[in-house]
């Protein structure tokens, strides 16, 4: 056995504290101590002056990028002039859709590179319905398809008899609309590529050129659309399925709400059923994988391995794939398998994390207002994303029109910037005749051009701090007010009349500077971590092994570096409610006081966070199921009432993630508090004995279960103290 301890709590033969004979001094008895001090300072001010002065320049930064930029710029398709198709209260108000002249020239390089094709390129109110070129309504002189072809035409055309170069609009075939772009109505017949009926055209010049040469072009202006075209279709789902999503999420937000209060009356009942209910939705998931394995068995195109088939933008094809279901199948047969036997093992630990539960519903059912606490957090985090997001969309639209020379020949100008206003008059024009100035990007050369990814930098840093922030100031309250319920001798009448209301204010004066902080710690990691994310996307392509094997190792250091930090942030905020220490001591204090009791840690905390994480499984895996089968008409009932859908995971997804969080807000009241607690009983069993006069704070029916057996503190100290 080892030396005796001189704490009374701390038995001779505790592993914890052998092994961790440096891990800090224990607490001492102290008979003034009733629960967070009230006569406290101001911690870290010099990170709460950081702060409001990081909040003064991003204010600074919204405003200029919402001076400079424009979110039409992303909406609506540019001419060649820089206008916008389709925007109110522009001449191009009726013109909706964007005309090529000459769709071939699509097939440049260029496109690839400027995102824009070297042609002349018009707004117009409808795309063409027919086959018509300048030459053949000229010669055919029918009014009528002369002024149909007039208005493919550009502005400045007035005479028809005298037309200059880029004013006629070569090929103009039978077109589709897509993403507010005419293009050509291509199709395969018989493995033959036509247009209309035929499998070359005329380009208005009097060439036949093959079909085969539009399609590559089309292909080429679409390589920029396909995301938006994604986006848009996605877009269509929510305008026709937002209400039924808000419903999905307030059926999660209900069933949460319902959870937790049966949790509060009863925690034992309601764990178990918990893990009951888990166990059997997961077997019900594996039990319709096979049904939909088994029913597709026989069916053309669904032995194709998800290998060969690659990436498609409408998920439904995985669905009618074997092995899909299969994947599906033996992921949940893991995880069901993963879950028993971790019951299996932790069946006598569960109990106790179970008694843990029903404190801390004790201490909720006093401190009811912290249930909808989450709330005004999650209404903070709203504001933090809803102002990055509105700032990142302005600084990338805060780019001025730029504009260069495209040419058919060779000509030294090519690709100069060039303003349309002085172009005809300057010596491009001369030297090269067939030169225009058309509309290529937006970008620009002034500082603050120069500079908008340093500004976007700033964005995306000033998000992760303000939004950890936020979290923080939500943890630290509901600490302080939990905390106030533990060393309340007497519950509830030793306790403040607003505890909730209380931590909130102390929090706010008194430690803004230390909460900041730790949110600044937390939010640099993290945006090291995005900068690797982006580091390998652009390293994808790159043959050098090395590179990927270092950032690998980078990202999973970063990744741990990250959670530690955040385990950490998590447990120095509670020391800060109770004690009001700066955040560098409230973390040292915190830290070796969990690895004073690193047996309890793994016996108790984690049991409970396993048992929370059932919880939102059991919430998030029902409320999705019931979601998959409304969306994909498999309820009879309300078979009509589903709205139509391009991708039904579309809302099936949105209603999965936000049940999850709906959950975890919830959910996360019971894991402050079950911290909290856990914590105060730490503290507890280092200050007290349990004698009449060292009295615990703790609750006899905590004190009845936790002090029994491996966490019950030897007694044999006493007589060696």
């Amino acid at each position: 056995m080892g030396a005796p301890s001189s704490h009374p709590n701390q038995p001779p033969h505790d592993f914890s504290r052998s092994f961790f004979v440096s891990a800090g001094t224990p607490q001492k008895y102290d008979p003034t101590f009733k629960g967070p001090i009230y006569d406290r300072g101001c911690t870290d001010i010099i990170c709460c002056v950081l702060l409001v002065l990081a909040i003064m320049g991003y204010v600074v930064v919204g405003i200029v990028a919402w001076t400079h930029g424009d979110p039409r710029k992303v909406i609506y398709p540019t001419d060649s002039r820089g206008q916008f198709c389709g925007q109110q209260g522009t001449p191009n108000e009726k013109k909706p859709f964007l005309f090529y002249f000459d769709i071939v020239k699509c097939a440049s390089p260029l496109v690839l590179l400027e995102f824009q094709c070297p042609t002349t390129q018009i707004c117009v109110s409808k795309c063409p319905d027919r086959y018509l070129t300048y030459l053949g309504a000229y010669s055919s002189r029918t009014p009528s398809e002369l002024e149909y072809y007039r208005q493919f035409c550009v502005p400045e055309f007035k005479n028809p008899q005298k037309v200059g170069r880029g004013e006629r609009g070569g090929v103009s075939p039978v077109l589709n609309s897509l993403a507010r772009r005419c293009f050509p109505a291509i199709r395969a017949k018989k493995g033959v590529i036509m247009v209309g009926n035929e499998t070359t055209y005329d380009d208005g010049r009097g060439r036949r050129r093959n079909v085969t040469e539009l399609l590559e072009g089309a292909k080429k202006a679409n390589v920029v659309l396909e995301t938006r075209q994604l986006a848009m279709k996605i877009f269509e789902d929510y305008t026709v399925s937002w209400y039924w999503i808000i419903i999905g999420l307030v059926i999660a937000m209900v069933a949460s709400l319902i959870f937790i209060v049966l949790l509060r009356f009863l925690a034992g009942i309601m764990v178990w059923v918990m893990i009951v209910m888990v166990i059997l939705v997961l077997g019900y998931g594996i039990f319709h994988c096979y049904l939909e394995y088994a029913k597709l068995k026989g069916e053309a195109g669904s032995d194709v391995s998800l290998k060969d088939l690659g990436f498609q933008t409408d998920l439904r094809v995985y669905l009618h794939l074997r092995q899909t279901w299969l994947a599906f199948m033996i992921i949940l047969c893991i995880v069901e398998v993963v879950i028993i036997l971790l019951l299996i093992f932790l069946r006598k630990r569960i109990l106790i994390a179970i008694a843990l539960i029903k404190e801390a519903s004790r201490a909720i059912g006093h401190i009811m207002m912290s249930l909808l606490f989450p709330l005004c957090t999650f209404f903070l985090l709203c504001l933090c994303i809803a102002y990055w997001a509105s700032t990142a969309v302005f600084l990338s639209t805060s780019n001025e029109a730029i504009y260069k020379v495209f040419n058919e020949t060779a000509c030294q100008f090519s690709g100069q910037t060039c303003k349309p206003e002085t172009f005809n008059t300057s010596n491009v024009t001369k030297l090269c005749p067939d030169a225009q100035c058309l509309f290529a990007f937006y970008g620009g050369e002034t500082a603050y051009h120069k500079y908008l990814i340093v500004l976007q930098f700033f964005n995306v840093f000033m998000f992760f701090w303000l939004a950890n922030f936020v979290i923080a100031l939500g943890q630290v309250t509901l600490a302080g007010a939990f905390a106030s319920y533990y060393w309340a001798f007497k519950k509830p009448d030793d306790m403040p009349a607003f505890p909730l209301f209380s931590a909130f204010g102390r929090a706010l004066r008194y430690h803004t500077g230390s909460l900041a902080f730790g949110s600044l710690i937390l939010a640099i990691v993290q945006v090291i971590r995005v900068t690797l994310e982006y580091l390998d996307h652009r390293l994808k392509a790159a043959d050098n092994k090395f590179a990927k094997f270092l950032l690998s190792c980078l990202k999973c250091c970063f990744w741990c570096l990250e959670k530690f930090i955040k385990f950490l942030n998590r447990n120095a905020y509670i020391m800060i409610a109770i004690y009001g220490t700066n955040f560098c001591t409230s973390a040292r204090n915190a830290f070796f006081l969990l690895m004073r009791n690193i047996i309890r840690v793994a016996v108790l905390d984690k049991v409970t966070d396993f048992l929370f994480f059932l919880g939102k499984l059991l919430i998030v895996g029902s409320v999705g199921i019931l979601a998959f089968f409304f969306f994909t008409q498999r309820i009879k009932l309300v078979q009509d009432t589903a709205p139509p859908l391009n991708y039904y995971w579309v809302p099936i997804l949105t209603v999965i993630v936000g049940s999850y969080l709906i959950a975890h807000g919830f959910f996360s009241v019971y894991g402050m508090c079950v911290d909290t607690l856990f914590l105060c009983f730490c503290e507890d069993l280092e200050r007290n004995d349990g004698s009449p006069e060292r009295p615990y704070y703790m609750s006899p029916e905590l004190s009845e279960i936790l002090l029994k057996g491996n966490l019950e503190p030897s007694k044999s100290t006493d007589s060696q103290g």
